[in-house]
């Protein structure tokens, strides 16, 4: 998740046992009523509940209300904002899979950085050293664990006055076999790596090193997805596939270009996605599709001759698309433990147009 977003779990007690879960956009208190009628005890939200700090969450207010609701009948509230958008099955690829497109891809994919670390061991001690990191989170590649590479050397020392050598003697230079081995980890669990290296390992001084890597661009995560269309269309035929695709709203389907330039690639973001409207241009789309897009950033975008078309929809309808996605992962996942089920309540807050 975004270092500025609140996500996880805001109501509720994490050990307790779940057998029905409802998914929504929004927490509100038509959804909290909803899970209290079907006797959900967990309720996941894409929104969080609070972005910002609060001094009070008495039910007077609604989202003290919300709390309130939830905690008396004890259903928990746990909500996936930023961290549900940009992965594999997330929101922006839902919606690209029920607009039918193919060939999705990240828009912006992310570059996880990585640590790269080395440790010096002796021989016999090699495999216990690295079982340590291994357990703590390192060595672990796309769909790989405990991935690390190993070359022979010796290593030389010379234990000074004060010191405990594990092995040699205080004053005397010494030469040990001892194997090299490289891994990778996420810099989040560098601190947690390196604790359980030097528990493992002999030495009192770990002769080792962790440099930071820039990562390649995930294929899988990212923000916004780009794919195809069975086929080129027009750009109006397209914005009324796009509008029947997504759950019935209030909301308006706007568009800018050219209603009969065609279109076939198709580049898009759930939610708000002003921020990718020049991402979509430079990956060659022609079509963006996204929501709450401002008047400045598409006037200025469409001032370029070579402009993309752009298609806004309202920010409920398109990130509801995840909703049917997320609930049939968690029941593939979980079995027949869990029930799951997609909330009947419209949360847009929009409820007409003239």
């Amino acid at each position: 998740a975004d270092d500025w977003d609140a996500v996880g779990t805001v109501v509720g007690d994490p050990g307790a046992e779940v057998r029905r879960i409802l998914l929504a956009v929004d927490p509100v208190q038509a959804v909290v009523d909803e899970a209290v009628e079907w006797g959900a005890q967990l309720v996941l939200t894409h929104h969080p509940l609070h972005l910002k700090g609060v001094t009070s969450v008495a039910a007077t207010t609604p989202k003290g209300r919300v709390v309130h609701t939830l905690a008396s009948r004890g259903i928990a509230l746990h909500t996936c904002h930023t961290n549900a958008d940009s992965p594999r099955l997330g929101v922006s690829e839902s919606m690209g899979l029920a607009l039918g497109l193919t060939d999705l891809r990240p828009l912006e994919p992310d570059t996880d950085a990585l640590d790269a670390w080395t440790v010096y061991v002796p021989e016999a001690d090699a495999d216990r050293v690295a079982e340590a990191m291994w357990a703590a989170g390192a060595g672990a590649v796309g769909d790989y664990d405990r991935a690390s590479f190993r070359a022979s050397g010796v290593g030389t020392f010379r234990p000074l006055s004060g010191a405990r050598p594990a092995v040699g003697t205080v004053g005397d230079d010494e030469r040990v076999d001892e194997v090299m081995i490289r891994l990778v980890a996420q810099p989040d669990a560098r601190e947690r790596i390196r604790s359980a290296m030097r528990e493992a390992h002999p030495y009192e001084e770990v002769a080792h090193d962790v440099v930071a890597t820039e990562g390649a661009p995930s294929a899988q995560r990212g923000s916004g997805r780009i794919g195809l269309l069975p086929g080129p269309m027009s750009l109006g035929r397209f914005a009324e596939h796009v509008a029947s695709s997504l759950p019935s709203h209030h909301g308006a389907t706007r568009i800018a270009g050219d209603l009969d330039r065609l279109v076939h690639t198709v580049a898009l973001c759930g939610g708000s996605g002003d921020f990718l409207l020049g991402t979509a241009q430079a990956a060659g789309a022609d079509v963006y599709v996204t929501s709450d897009l401002r008047h400045h950033p598409v006037s200025e975008h469409r001032e370029r001759p070579d402009a993309c078309a752009v298609v806004d929809v309202p920010h409920w309808a398109a990130e509801w698309t995840w909703l049917p996605v997320a609930s049939r992962a968690l029941e593939d996942a979980l079995g027949d433990t869990v029930e799951t089920r997609v909330s009947t309540v419209v949360t847009d807050p929009w409820t007409h147009t003239v």
